[in-house]
């Protein structure tokens, strides 16, 4: 056991889902030519005034209820001063004092099967900012070059508390914000394009001690592959240094995809350092009750709603719920094959979807919402593996056919490959009989203990009926004529 523990708060910046910024009316569509989508407020021109975007503030509010958060009926915008070149004001909107939301919580399942542990994360505050522009640095002849088309994109910032303890527990909330934001329709989640980044706050201190050590940060991750070898790394570089005798410095860090390390960046910033000040060019936000009421009234059902209506109806383990719940979409393709396959075949379905469906996707880097296979089409599957229909050898046979368009459904691949599973238990047992007289070798082993001539009789079964015999049927036929 290490003489360890391991202290992680993330950071998360979300790119809210709006057509234009958060002070300005520029667009936020991805992948404009170069400071296309900047405009005067954007750039910092003399005497332009920023206007606050409503459905930014309304994406704040559903987030803040979706977490179970305080929305400040009242908060402040301020001025986060300092220098960067992509930064055209020299300072950044954003709020400090009075965010728009305090606490709050996410709950999320760590680990996998029985391995698996329930962890609530606390949330500290969420609050509107607006992103700074871009260096580039590549294709510039040894230049550098700005691109200001992302300065002033909305964006909200989630802090947690520091309740993590491990990159398991990290990457497990990380993953469960990443769905809930995509689930509430705030955020695409598109990391590659910088839309969900996340900060990793990581320090260790003895086991058992309540006093937090020292912290780096380490910035923008956008992948949580790279989010969990960045913080394992962190961790071990963090505690090889202090028992070789060393200190850790508070600094914000990168990692490095290319070296699976992190390397320091600057020394770790504190609030005095910016110097906030409230915004004399924004007024207050105000948020009545009955506008959080109205924002309210259009979310859906939310992750931990329906996790816990899949556990409760359908008698899932908590960790098939969530697997189920990682995006809107999975939620509705399963309940969709449940309401076609039946209530009977609900964890079949969880079982197919979470393994089956989700390896071949993943193989060809496909989203469910392109699965060539419905959740129609699946239904299908299981209720012909329900009835004795297939087995589950001949359902993945189906199953690929369905994938490479073969046939229209379950039913019409069955009929045209002639996969009807045997059960006839007549026309088995003749089966049987003669298996058993040209195997009498195999019989006398068993009887005298070797289970592996089983093995083989049950091969040999198989291989008469072409695999069209139920498997479960031919061992139970098997047994009951050795044992006579």
């Amino acid at each position: 056991m290490s003489k360890w523990e391991v202290v992680i708060g993330i950071e998360t910046h979300v790119q809210l889902l709006t057509k234009s910024k958060i002070f300005s009316g520029s667009s936020t569509a991805f992948g404009a030519a170069p400071n296309v989508q900047a405009n005067a407020v954007d750039i910092a021109l003399p005497g332009v005034l920023p206007v606050l975007n409503r459905a930014a503030v309304e994406c704040a509010i559903k987030l803040g209820l979706a977490v179970g958060g305080r929305i400040a009926p009242r908060s402040i915008f301020a001025r986060k001063n300092y220098f960067y070149p992509d930064l055209p004001k020299g300072y950044q909107i954003s709020q400090f004092e009075i965010p728009v939301i305090s606490g709050g919580a996410l709950s999320v399942v760590v680990g996998r099967g029985e391995d698996s542990y329930a962890k609530t994360v606390q949330l500290t505050r969420a609050h509107l900012e607006e992103d700074a522009g871009k260096s580039l640095h590549e294709d510039f002849h040894g230049k550098s070059g700005i691109d200001l088309n992302r300065a002033g994109t909305p964006l909200i910032e989630i802090v947690t508390e520091p309740d993590m303890r491990s990159a398991a527990e990290a990457i497990a909330y990380a993953k469960a914000l990443h769905a809930l934001v995509r689930w509430i329709g705030i955020c695409d989640g598109n990391m590659q394009e910088g839309s969900f980044r996340c900060d990793a706050n990581v320090s260790v201190r003895p086991m058992g001690s309540d006093v937090l050590g020292t912290r780096r940060e380490i910035k923008n991750l956008n992948s949580f592959r790279f989010m969990q070898q960045a913080i394992e790394y962190e961790v071990k570089w963090q505690i090889e240094t202090i028992e070789d005798g060393g200190n850790i410095s508070q600094a914000t860090v990168l990692f490095d995809p290319a070296t699976g390390g992190t390397r320091a960046m600057r020394s770790k910033e504190d609030a005095q350092d910016y110097r906030y000040f409230p915004d004399p060019d924004l007024l207050p936000l105000e948020i009545s009750a009955a506008w959080v009421e109205e924002v309210g009234a259009g979310l859906p059902e939310l992750p931990s709603q329906m996790q816990n209506r899949l556990t409760r109806d359908y008698g899932l383990s908590a960790y098939d719920a969530t697997a189920l719940t990682a995006s809107r979409e999975t939620g509705s393709y399963y309940e969709e094959c449940v309401a076609a396959a039946g209530r009977e075949n609900a964890k079949p379905c969880a079982n197919w979807l979470m393994g089956e469906l989700s390896a071949r996707l993943n193989a060809e880097d496909l989203s469910i919402a392109d699965s060539p296979v419905s959740a129609l089409a699946l239904a299908g599957v299981l209720r012909r593996i329900a009835d004795g229909t297939l087995s589950n050898k001949m359902a993945k046979e189906v199953f690929d056919a369905l994938w490479l368009g073969q046939g229209a459904d379950a039913d019409a691949i069955i009929a045209a490959k002639g996969l009807k599973q045997i059960t006839d238990t007549g026309a088995l047992e003749a089966l049987i009989d003669e298996v058993l007289a040209a195997n009498p070798k195999s019989v006398e082993e068993f009887r005298a203990g070797k289970e592996k001539a089983f093995n083989a009789l049950v091969g040999q079964a198989m291989k008469a009926t072409k695999g069209l015999a139920n498997p479960q049927q031919v061992n139970e036929l098997l047994r009951r004529k050795l044992s006579a």
